[in-house]
């Protein structure tokens, strides 16, 4: 199993790495990766722009996760001497190959040519934004909110720098949600500004 692992961590590091020149270095993929992104996927209506951040942690998160499985199957595993069949050795490397391929082709190809879109302001919509009108500072919050839990909850100092976060976020999102309500007559009239039903 070993081997499917080498070829996960040097794949997807690769394709690590593209994302990662892409992204902040605005260097475009290679046009081989381009065409092979296309096919897979397409101009699905999954793609989005925006989504590059999410799929540069998905492959991370991808990557340690084949970093820790070939060092268990390098260090820990004990193995029977049985193999597989060369149709499952096969499936297994395409398989890994796939994955990050698949993960990648989840950005659009259109983050990267460099030209603004629009400047308009429009009403966003999807995912969160169907509840609040600031899922970004809504996901700011639970941050801080999880990182409280992970200390135990019991840590009163941090409880306050997550009140401070919901007061700052809070103002945030109502000068935003005002924003919109003030310039969008047909904005949803059941969106709340930071917190979904509530607030």
């Amino acid at each position: 199993f070993s081997h499917f692992y080498v070829v996960s961590v040097v794949w997807t590091g690769f394709l690590l790495v593209l994302l990662g020149r892409a992204l902040f270095f605005k260097v475009p993929f290679p046009a081989w990766l381009q065409a092979v992104l296309i096919a897979l996927n397409g101009e699905s209506e999954y793609q989005k722009l925006g989504a590059e951040l999410s799929v540069f942690l998905v492959l991370e998160l991808l990557w340690l996760h084949s970093v820790r499985r070939l060092m268990e199957c390098l260090f820990l595993s004990v193995f029977s001497p049985g193999v597989i069949h060369l149709v499952q050795y096969c499936f297994g490397l395409g398989y890994y190959i796939l994955l990050g391929l698949t993960v990648l082709s989840q950005v659009s190809l259109d983050a990267w040519t460099g030209e603004v879109v629009n400047l308009n302001h429009s009403i966003p919509y999807g995912d969160w934004f169907e509840n609040v009108s600031c899922p970004h500072y809504f996901a700011e919050l639970l941050i801080y909110v999880a990182i409280g839990i992970t200390f135990g909850g019991w840590n009163l100092t941090w409880w306050f720098v997550v009140l401070y976060v919901l007061f700052n976020q809070a103002l945030a999102a109502v000068l935003c949600h005002e924003f919109y309500q003030r310039n969008f007559i047909a904005y949803p009239k059941h969106r709340k500004a930071l917190l979904p039903f509530l607030f």
